[in-house]
């Protein structure tokens, strides 16, 4: 059993800034990409940014220069510092990794519970 636990969300002003994590446990090999993603009433679900093993990231166009993405490889978690923060990045936000399960060896894409983030005045 593999799961993704997020934390770190919560109510912040505008202008204010969160650090979001998201650790992974279970039987796990190894881990590949992760991500964050977010969703907010009424909308799709979004690709926030992402992260390869190595460390490369990438990020959505609204949150480039804001926000950053980082992993501890050890710790088999992820982290999303969100920095500038404005209303319109209220939303659910979700991380999402690719598991390689250590006794199967099958690769599953899991997704957390989400952590719902409110940036209001």
């Amino acid at each position: 059993q593999v799961q993704l636990v997020e934390s770190g969300g919560g109510l912040v002003q505008p202008g204010g800034s969160l650090r979001l994590s998201c650790a992974a446990s279970g039987s796990i090999l190894s881990i590949y990409d992760m991500g964050w993603y977010r969703q907010a009433p009424g909308k799709q679900r979004d690709l926030v940014a992402s992260i390869t093993r190595g460390g490369n990231p990438d990020y959505a166009d609204s949150v480039k220069g804001r926000f950053t993405i980082s992993r501890d490889n050890a710790k088999n978690t992820v982290y999303l510092q969100m920095n500038s923060l404005k209303p319109e990045d209220t939303a659910v936000y979700y991380c999402k990794a690719k598991i390689v399960e250590l006794v199967t060896l099958r690769t599953l894409e899991v997704w957390g519970q989400g952590t719902l983030v409110t940036v209001s005045s």
